[in-house]
C-alpha cells in the first residue's frame, strides 16, 4: 500500500505564520500516489449504496470525479457563487475571519438520494457542514464525509456529527 503521507509536502508559515499547509500537489503529480490515494478513499466507501458523490470546489472535484468513476455513481459539484449556470440554492457559513457561500444546482440531488461529500481536507468543518446543509435542503441523505486529509486537532469531525467522517491521512498538530 502506497504511503500517501510521503507525497504530501508540508509548508510552514503558509498562508500565515503558525500554520503548516499540507500541500497535495506533489501527490497529484505522481500518478501511482494519486491512484493509491483514490483507491484508499474508495476502500473507505466500499459497501455503501451511494447515488452521488458531492465534490466541494476546487480540490474536492479532483477526488470526487475519480471516485465517482471508480465507484460507478453520479457526481455533483458544489461551487462558489456565480460559477454554476442553472438555478441554484446556497448556504453561507462562517470562516475564521468573515463568511463564505456555496451553491449547488437546485435539481442536482433528488429526494432520498444517498450522498457522500468529498473534499481534499477537513479542517474546522465549516465548508463541509454547509455542503451537507445544501444536500439536505434538496432532500438528499448524507451518508457521511470522506477526505484525503484530516486535521484532527481542529475538531472538524464534531461539526459534521452525527454523520461519519472517513479520512485516509490524519495530522494531529
Amino acid at each position: 500500500m502506497e504511503d500517501i503521507k510521503q507525497h504530501i509536502r508540508d509548508i510552514p508559515g503558509f498562508p500565515k505564520e503558525g500554520i503548516v499547509f499540507h500541500d497535495i500537489t506533489p501527490l497529484l503529480q505522481n500518478a501511482k500516489a494519486f491512484e493509491a490515494a483514490v483507491d484508499q478513499m474508495a476502500d473507505l466507501l466500499k459497501g455503501k449504496e451511494i447515488d452521488y458523490l458531492v465534490g466541494i470546489e476546487a480540490r474536492g472535484f479532483i477526488f470526487a470525479s475519480a471516485l465517482a468513476m471508480k465507484l460507478g455513481c453520479g457526481l455533483v459539484v458544489v461551487r462558489k457563487p456565480g460559477k454554476l449556470p442553472y438555478v441554484t440554492i446556497n448556504a453561507s457559513y462562517d470562516l475564521e475571519y468573515g463568511s463564505d457561500t456555496l451553491e449547488v444546482h437546485r435539481d442536482a440531488i433528488h429526494e432520498g438520494s444517498k450522498v457522500v461529500i468529498i473534499d481534499d481536507l477537513l479542517a474546522t468543518g465549516g465548508t463541509a457542514a454547509a455542503t451537507g446543509d445544501l444536500i439536505e435542503q434538496l432532500g438528499g441523505e448524507v451518508l457521511g464525509y470522506c477526505f484525503l486529509v484530516e486535521l484532527t486537532a481542529l475538531g472538524g469531525d464534531k461539526k459534521l456529527e452525527p454523520h461519519p467522517v472517513w479520512s485516509v491521512v490524519k495530522y494531529s498538530e
